[in-house]
This record gives C-alpha cells, sequence and structure tokens, in this order.
C-alpha cells in the first residue's frame, strides 16, 4: 500500500526481495552460500549484518555484486522519484540495465535542469520530436 513498502529500505529487505525474484528457498540459498539457514534467515530480518565474505557469497549466488545490493539500499526508505523506483522494481530489467536507465535518467534531468536555470527555455514534458 505505502510507497515504502515497495522498495526494500534495509540489506536484508533486497537480499530476500532478490532471493525470491531469483525463485529460491532461503533454505537453498543459505546452503549455496555456505551459511545455516537460521543465519540467512537473521540476515534477511536485519537481525544480523552479514561479513564481507557472507554478504559477496550472496550477492554471487543472486548474479549481483555486493557493491549493487549496498547501492540499493536507502536508509531512509528513499526519497527517489517514481521514475528510478519503477526502474529499480522492475524484475524483467537486469541490475545493470537499471543502472544504466537510473543513470541516463539522471542525466537528461541534469541537462533539462541547466538550461532551465540558464533560461534556454527548456519545458518539463513530452519532447515535440
Amino acid at each position: 500500500m505505502d510507497e515504502d513498502e515497495s522498495r526494500p529500505a534495509t540489506l536484508g529487505e533486497l537480499i530476500r526481495r532478490q532471493r525470491e525474484l531469483a525463485e529460491l528457498p532461503m533454505r537453498q540459498l543459505a546452503s549455496m552460500v555456505g551459511i545455516s539457514n537460521p543465519y540467512l534467515s537473521q540476515i534477511e530480518r536485519n537481525l544480523r549484518a552479514p561479513s564481507e565474505r557472507v554478504l559477496n557469497a550472496i550477492a554471487e549466488q543472486l548474479h549481483l555484486s555486493a557493491d549493487t545490493l549496498a547501492s540499493q539500499v536507502t536508509p531512509d526508505g528513499g526519497d527517489d522519484p517514481a521514475v528510478v523506483r519503477a526502474l529499480r522494481e522492475d524484475p524483467d530489467l537486469t541490475n545493470a540495465q537499471r543502472r544504466s536507465l537510473e543513470e541516463m535518467y539522471h542525466a537528461f534531468r541534469e541537462v533539462t535542469v541547466a538550461k532551465r536555470r540558464r533560461g534556454g527555455g527548456a519545458e518539463p514534458g513530452p519532447s515535440p520530436e
């Protein structure tokens, strides 16, 4: 219901969401990573922080990088524009595609804002092209 509920705000929530998107049962991912099921459960519930080794192993099994996992976590629940949230939540995009699209979106916005500040007349909205 709440917008903040649609995007994970913590590392544990993100790991759980990625595991579910990969359709991996918790026990299977824990086994693949080489940790116990209760330990993974505690990580997903934010009761324990994973070590760097464990985080890297989880990321590898989810076909992500540990940096990607960390970069998608927002400490405050996220004040990102709806476009960015939608990109991050789209299960049909790879993480690399998400990052590229997000970078392009921010770059386009920066250009438009800069033009507007200079009085270049850049209007928000669809292009007439």
